[in-house]
């Protein structure tokens, strides 16, 4: 037998470690789609698509890793004024928020970034805050 082939097979059986991988969800800024103490797994954000609108990634945000929906995409002029969320001038539809924000506006132009929200508004340190991600800062798919 050659040697390599036994050393070839071992990586083919690890490589999907190192695309998926466990996360415990940590806090309560997604709820109800996400509860805090939740497990899920996580396809690295180099071997998922860019991300696209609804879903929910694993970020790196300026208070740390968390899990967040994208909601803004790059070019997208997003604007909040209590419940409701304007992208682009349309209205979205919001069926994941159980708990919207009541008061508030504001408004982000994400630029080449994404902008990030929790379901949970009143409980959710995002991008209303941060602004807009930068592409590196999305760390991986919730699968």
């Amino acid at each position: 037998m050659r040697p390599w082939i036994p050393l070839a097979a071992l990586a083919l059986a690890l490589s999907p470690l190192g695309m998926v991988h466990p996360m415990r969800v940590s806090g309560h800024s997604m709820e109800p789609a996400l509860a805090d103490g939740d497990r899920h797994w996580v396809l690295r954000a180099w071997a998922s698509h860019a991300p696209r609108r609804g879903e929910l990634w694993v970020v790196e945000g300026p208070q740390g890793v968390s899990v967040k929906r994208v909601l803004g995409l790059p070019g997208d002029t997003v604007i909040w004024r209590g419940p409701d969320l304007w992208i682009n001038g349309q209205r979205l539809e919001e069926p994941w928020v159980v708990q919207p924000e009541r008061g508030g506006e504001g408004q982000q132009v994400c630029g080449t970034g994404y902008l990030v929200l929790g379901d949970n508004r009143p409980e959710s340190q995002d991008g209303r805050s941060w602004g807009s991600l930068p592409p590196g800062s999305l760390r991986g798919r919730i699968l």
